[in-house]
Formats: C-alpha cells, sequence, structure tokens
C-alpha cells in the first residue's frame, strides 16, 4: 500500500456528528476529492443528541455529500439501550457492548460488502497519540488528515463558525464530545452529575436500568458504585479532560 491515497482508491470517512469529524470530511474532500472516491459514513445511535441530526444534515448541505447510515440489522433501532438489555451488560473492564454493536459490527457488516482503501477518522492534532496507537493496533490505513495538518479541536470550531454551521446542540451544554447523553463509558462522577443536572430523565433512566443489570457505572475513590449511590455534589476530572469518545475501531480487539 502507497502511503497516500492515489487515483481511484475509496477512502471511507467515519463522521460521528462531533465537529471534528465535520472537518476531517471537508479536509479529505479538498485533499483527496478529485482523485478518490470519499465516502461519509455515519453510525446513528438513538440516545444521542436528537440535534446531532440536524448537524449531520446541515453538514451535508455545506458539503454537497450524501452522509450514508451505517447499521448493525441486528439492532435496526440502532439503539444503545436496546444492546444493553440483550447483553445485560453495560461497560466494564471488556468495554462497552453498544459500541461492539452499533459501531464495530455495523462497520464490518458494511466493509464486507464495499471496499475501501483508507479509512480517517476525527482525532484532532491533540489527540496524535491515539492516532498513533489506533494506526499501530487497529488500522495501518488510517489516513491522520487532521493530525498531520496539526489542526486543533479548537480549530474545528471555528471552522464550522466562519462556513455558518451551526455546532451540535449538546456543546452548548457543556459536553464534551458528541456522544449519546449518559455515555456508559464514562465513570466520573463530573461527567455523570452532569448529566443529572443537564438531562435528568436520561440520568434516571440509565440509574434505573444499570441497577436491574448489575452495572455499577461511576467510580468514587477508586470504587465503583451504582449511579442512585452518586452524591449530587461528588466531582472527578474535569470533563475537559476526560477521553472516551465513541469511535468504531476502540473494541476491535472483543
Amino acid at each position: 500500500m502507497s502511503l497516500k491515497p492515489v487515483a481511484g482508491e475509496t477512502i471511507a470517512v467515519w463522521f460521528s456528528c462531533g465537529a471534528a469529524s465535520a472537518i476531517a470530511a471537508s479536509e479529505t474532500i479538498r485533499l483527496y476529492g478529485d482523485i478518490c472516491t470519499v465516502r461519509i459514513l455515519n453510525n446513528p445511535v438513538a440516545e444521542e443528541d436528537t440535534d446531532n441530526q440536524r448537524f449531520l444534515k446541515d453538514v451535508e448541505k455545506w458539503l454537497g455529500v450524501k452522509i450514508e447510515p451505517v447499521i448493525n440489522e441486528s439492532f435496526p433501532d440502532a439503539s444503545a439501550v436496546s444492546v444493553w438489555d440483550k447483553k445485560a451488560y453495560m461497560a466494564g473492564n471488556a468495554g462497552a457492548p453498544c459500541t461492539v454493536e452499533l459501531k464495530k459490527r455495523a462497520r464490518q457488516k458494511w466493509e464486507s460488502k464495499n471496499h475501501v482503501d483508507w479509512h480517517v477518522l476525527g482525532f484532532t492534532s491533540e489527540e496524535k497519540h491515539r492516532h498513533v496507537n489506533f494506526k499501530k493496533t487497529e488500522r495501518e490505513n488510517l489516513l491522520g488528515v487532521l493530525v498531520d495538518q496539526e489542526i486543533t479541536k479548537g480549530e474545528c470550531f471555528n471552522r464550522l463558525f466562519e462556513a455558518g454551521v451551526k455546532i451540535p446542540a449538546i456543546y452548548e451544554r457543556g459536553y464534551p464530545n458528541a456522544n449519546c447523553i449518559g455515555c456508559v463509558k464514562a465513570s466520573s462522577p463530573t461527567y455523570w452529575n452532569h448529566v443529572r443536572k443537564q438531562d435528568p430523565e436520561v440520568f434516571a433512566a440509565r440509574a434505573k436500568q444499570s441497577r436491574r443489570i448489575g452495572a455499577r457505572l461511576v467510580r468514587v475513590k477508586g470504587e465503583r458504585i451504582f449511579l442512585d449511590e452518586l452524591e449530587p455534589e461528588a466531582k472527578g476530572r474535569p470533563m475537559k479532560d476526560m477521553d472516551f469518545e465513541c469511535g468504531i475501531f476502540c473494541e476491535e480487539k472483543l
């Protein structure tokens, strides 16, 4: 394989409804759209903020492309809640089954029917370590579209603003990324109390389901506890430092 895409190859850009993946898609089209087939793909998840789909449609209009949904046929509702109930498992040392079923399995099925030469994810320059690690352990054919150009997450927001594309509402409500609301990969009390404040109905639903399944989702002073045991004023790491972006390859070895 060449070090960079050549004429006639196909590039799959995995769009997560986040600011960085939107700019990754834009830059991939700018850099390689004239010589390669660039396909923008999205794994929809029912538990994401509803404004994510508005953002997706705005990005489609901005880029002049169709963003293709990629869904696991075993979970046609694309619901993490459905996955947790069926698997009777939410998250732990083995990762999160929602990522496996709604992203990994969906991608594998799609790849079995579609040829891809290169993949693009929305890793920014601050996440160079993640890009390098993914390339070593998951996909050698991962392009560093943002990393190679030293494009930061802040610059991604600025570019969207300049293009007149309104960012997803979830950012404006203080969440660190455009993942599902109540992401079970998070264990910080800071995050979960933010969910409790911003989306109390989601917090209540996660607390009820996790108690039923037996999943202790939050960690306080090194100990895992149930969400309904979390004190409302408890704090942990600042959310801006949390690194639980829900990626399509993060469960690759399961």
